[in-house]
């Protein structure tokens, strides 16, 4: 346009008359009737790209596009800032990060963690009334708790600025010399510091202090979190003759293990005098002169505007274990409890490597042990169910041994079904009993 005046003015200059004055006023008015054309199609173009969703879009070299699939407009990436569709004609969207089931089960594979033998609290959280307080649990004081569903399961809400509960036993100290404690948390990817928003494990006793060993671990994975510094595992805990002594697992020893929107399985183990705490495999706390405790509770503490944000599941409280080569010599089979599936399904929990890999230890410091793998279920539900359900998990084990280096033909495999109970199915006990996996010498 600026060309086109520019070449009028200097015609103009040239011809000086007013035939050209009257030639140049053409000009002009024909300039002016192209400039309105052209304007004229911009807006039509732009009109039929609002009735074709298509406003905002620029291509790659252009600041701003509209995404087709959420609407969201004012990307400038390659990406949409809202849903992470890619911009048309862009580079295909990144895929999403898998799980780390293989990292996760190598971990467990390595774990010194050795469950416990004989189950005395078992609550898989299954089965309960929705919005409902916990029917195996005690409410010792805090805001509300409630079973929900998360993720597809059943879990135990803990909500407000803090809950403590505790399970819900016959007698006052429960907890012997030797046992275990385990449950899963659920990961929540909002949250704050571990300051303000933890899951804690609290073993107490009257007869040392109010509490003998106190672990705050945040399942929160979040931007915050990892802006601010990676998620920490702080603890407390009572010696005796000493004060109370406090210590911090490094964040970045912690953050690693944890995953959005995901389950960990939190674990500790008490020997007499020695505790130890892990997640997801990985010991995180060795502590070896601590106070006997007696009994336990859950307790979460937030500090955020999200606060139904802690949930958990599959607590077992169990005695001690026996060394697996005592118990083969002492019954000629190991009964472990230490295997367990995903509900309704032959898929191993990755937990159940820490038993696969000391079963697999033991066959191959005694290359002559043969054993019959037996899987057992309690008599939730038909036979018709249960038969080859219980089959198929003994030749999940099998597989998983196989795996180890063990050789097949060393393993045999059968389902046993709900057909030989050691233990009462009218109780929760009797059926965490009964839900087991027997490794026979042949």
């Amino acid at each position: 346009m600026k060309r086109l005046l520019l070449s009028i003015s200097v015609l103009a200059m040239v011809c000086g008359t007013a035939h050209a004055q009257s030639f140049l006023d053409k000009i002009k008015d024909r300039a002016k009737d192209a400039a309105e054309q052209n304007i004229g199609n911009k807006v039509e173009k732009g009109v039929n790209d609002l009735l074709d969703g298509k406003v905002g879009k620029k291509d790659k070299n252009n600041k701003a596009w509209t995404c087709d699939e959420c609407g969201k407009t004012g990307n400038s990436g390659q990406f949409c800032e809202d849903c992470g569709a890619k911009m048309p004609g862009g580079e295909p969207a990144p895929a999403a990060k898998p799980a780390p089931k293989k990292q996760v089960e190598s971990a467990y594979a390595k774990s010194d963690f050795v469950p416990g033998d004989e189950i005395f609290f078992d609550d898989p959280v299954e089965g309960e009334r929705l919005g409902e307080f916990p029917s195996h649990w005690d409410f010792l004081g805090g805001e509300e708790c409630e079973i929900m569903t998360i993720d597809g399961k059943q879990a135990i809400k803990l909500s407000g600025w803090f809950s403590d509960i505790a399970p819900l036993m016959k007698e006052e100290n429960y907890l012997p010399e030797e046992f275990t404690v385990e449950f899963d948390v659920w990961s929540n990817p909002t949250g704050g510091s571990s300051n303000n928003d933890h899951i804690d494990l609290v073993l107490r006793s009257d007869e040392y202090s109010d509490y003998c060993v106190f672990v705050a671990l945040n399942p929160a994975f979040n931007e915050l979190s990892q802006t601010d510094g990676p998620t920490t595992l702080d603890y407390s805990f009572y010696s005796p003759g000493v004060d109370i002594r406090n210590g911090t697992t490094p964040g970045d020893n912690v953050q690693k293990l944890i995953e959005p929107d995901s389950w960990l399985h939190v674990a500790a183990s008490f020997n007499k005098r020695a505790f130890k705490y892990y997640v997801n495999g990985v010991r995180m706390v060795n502590l070896p002169n601590v106070a006997r405790p007696t009994r336990m509770l859950l307790r979460s503490v937030s500090n955020c505007d999200e606060k139904d944000r802690f949930f958990i599941k599959n607590v077992r409280l169990a005695k001690g274990a026996v060394p697996l080569y005592d118990r083969l010599a002492s019954e000629g089979k190991i009964v472990t409890y230490a295997i367990t599936f995903e509900t309704g399904k032959a898929d191993l929990k990755p937990e159940s490597m820490v038993e696969i890999n000391r079963i697999a230890k033991l066959m191959q410091e005694n290359p002559g042990l043969e054993f019959e793998v037996q899987g057992h279920c309690d008599a939730t539900g038909s036979d018709k169910v249960n038969d080859p359900l219980s089959q198929k998990r003994a030749e999940a084990i099998v597989a998983a041994l196989v795996e180890q280096g063990i050789a097949e033909s060393r393993l045999t495999q059968v389902g046993k079904g709900s057909h030989e109970p050691i233990a009462s199915n009218s109780t929760d006990e009797g059926r965490a009993k009964n839900r087991r996996v027997e490794f026979v010498k042949k």
